[in-house]
């Protein structure tokens, strides 16, 4: 699988219907996390099919997770949520539901470069003032598809220098700016180092490292052990949580082993044909079994 195909795969997964019965988890497994609970689970809220929609959270709390990751917007409508007017609804229809907003993203950056446009810029810039309006702490940064910094030392280099003009903005308002790409632990890490900055983090997607060939068990202690790490996703193209090529067992050995407590979003996971609520239901699940 190439990396393209993976990224397309891995977007706006929705199946409109059943066509076998899911497996069949404990039955006893908690679909809600009590107060203090070490870990959170969510989702992106493209995943369940609500992209940058307030209709996220009345799905997530179907679905029965503790909160989900949302999109900032899109081009076509000016990233929306910076909009205060929205950034009140969202918080409200948070209270409403009891669904946590888990983090921020800027998914846009796919298509209209960090590295390369002026507007992308502008978006990282204000989105440090959204995730503190929406209580988030982490900013999930896309770098897949045109935004792709794999093999681009250019590129890379003016995200560094972008990220350096954002990160002490970042800081003093406690938010982390969290990369997510294609790029191998030591290539995260040599960006970090270049930024120099406790607001820039590594976003680790388990199933993107894994598509890469990377060892990702040995990635998640690396990073972990030196603080990198803000936040997980549980992902898979094309296949349930646990039915893919992610061996969660061992990654929770690894997240152990980091002392790694917080947000975990489940990305992607619903196979073709199958339904996405009930897909995510059984994610759910499956995620509480492996970080019970």
């Amino acid at each position: 699988m190439n990396r393209r195909t993976a990224l397309r795969q891995t977007l706006g997964f929705i199946g409109l219907s059943t066509t076998a019965s899911l497996p069949v988890l404990n039955a006893k497994s908690s679909l809600q996390n009590p107060n203090n609970q070490r870990f959170r689970i969510g989702a992106c809220d493209w995943s369940i099919g609500q992209s940058s929609k307030i209709e996220a959270f009345d799905v997530a709390k179907t679905i029965g997770l503790d909160g989900i990751q949302v999109n900032l917007g899109s081009e076509k409508n000016d990233m929306h949520l910076r909009r205060k007017d929205l950034q009140k609804a969202w918080r409200e229809a948070a209270k409403r539901t009891g669904v946590q907003i888990g983090g921020l993203a800027l998914g846009e950056l796919n298509n209209i470069p960090y590295k390369s446009d002026p507007r992308a810029e502008q978006w990282v810039q204000d989105s440090v003032g959204v995730a503190k309006a929406l209580g988030a702490k982490n900013i999930l940064l896309a770098f897949f598809n045109k935004g792709d910094l794999k093999n681009d030392p250019q590129g890379t280099q003016v995200v560094i220098e972008r990220l350096k003009a954002v990160a002490p903005k970042a800081e003093k308002a406690g938010i982390v700016l969290a990369i997510e790409s294609w790029l191998s632990a030591e290539e995260h890490m040599a960006i970090i180092d270049a930024v120099a900055s406790p607001a820039v983090k590594v976003y680790y997607d388990v199933c993107n490292s894994t598509v890469m060939g990377y060892d990702i068990l040995k990635e998640i202690r690396w990073l972990g052990k030196q603080k990198q790490i803000c936040e997980f996703h549980f992902k898979e193209n094309s296949y349930l949580l646990g039915q893919g090529k992610v061996n969660y067992p061992e990654v929770r050995k690894a997240i152990d082993a980091i002392q790694y407590g917080g947000w975990v979003h489940i990305e992607g996971a619903v196979p073709e044909g199958k339904n996405m609520l009930e897909s995510y239901t059984y994610n759910n699940k499956f995620v509480r079994e492996i970080l019970a």
